[in-house]
Parts: C-alpha cells; sequence; structure tokens
C-alpha cells in the first residue's frame, strides 16, 4: 500500500511563486511515477505533469509548460511542484498520485491519491 500526502497550498498573488510537497509512504517511492493534477470545482481532474522513477522523464500539461517544474528527491520519498508565473484562477485543488508504471497523464491509471491541497491565485 502506498500512501502521500500534499503539502504547500496556500493564497498567492498573480504572478507569484508556490512550491507543492508530495511525501510518500513506503520503501518503494524509487520504483513509482509521481504525477500531479488539479481540479477546480465543477471541473474535471485536469493533468498537470508527471516524472519518471529516476526523474529523468517529466511531462507537463500544455497549460502549465514553461512555468512549472516537477522534481523528485528519492532519498526524501518526496515530489515537489514548483509553480512560477501564477496565473488567476479560481481555487484548485492539486493532488500528488503514484503508480507502478511509466509515467503518465490519465489520471485514472493512478491507483494512489492524496487528499489535495488548495491553491488560490488571486488577481
Amino acid at each position: 500500500q502506498v500512501q502521500v500526502a500534499e503539502s504547500g497550498g496556500g493564497l498567492v498573488q498573480t504572478g507569484g511563486s508556490l512550491r507543492l510537497s508530495c511525501a510518500a509512504s513506503g520503501r518503494t517511492f524509487s520504483t513509482l511515477s509521481m504525477g500531479w493534477f488539479r481540479q477546480a470545482p465543477g471541473k474535471e481532474r485536469d493533468f498537470v505533469a508527471t516524472i519518471s522513477q529516476n526523474g529523468g522523464n517529466t511531462y507537463y500539461g500544455d497549460s502549465v509548460k514553461g512555468r512549472f517544474t516537477i522534481s523528485r528527491d528519492n532519498a526524501k520519498n518526496t515530489v515537489y511542484l514548483q509553480m512560477n508565473s501564477l496565473t488567476p484562477h479560481a481555487p484548485a485543488v492539486y493532488y500528488c498520485a503514484a503508480h507502478f508504471g511509466l509515467p503518465n497523464v490519465l489520471s485514472r491509471n493512478y491507483p494512489y491519491w492524496g487528499q489535495g491541497t488548495q491553491v488560490t491565485v488571486s488577481s
């Protein structure tokens, strides 16, 4: 069983930065691909970024390319999402997810999810 927990959400102004963290339990972290997704109220859960087990491969959603960076520290069982140049949007919950496979952009392929952390960008 894998457990993940996000942290680092909050309120930030337009153009600002925020870093989210996701800690995963267990000794299997280095065998997990990790992903970030976000969901606004009444909307579908959208893909944000994903990273391979060794961090060598990363993929981003079109809306965040060039502004967000996903990274991981396998020694700390933690994956990060650095978000820069944030644009105003409705409050969204950012979720961290994990699965034993190649990096994937589809939320349905991730069996392990955190509770989410809310991010609000004010104009």
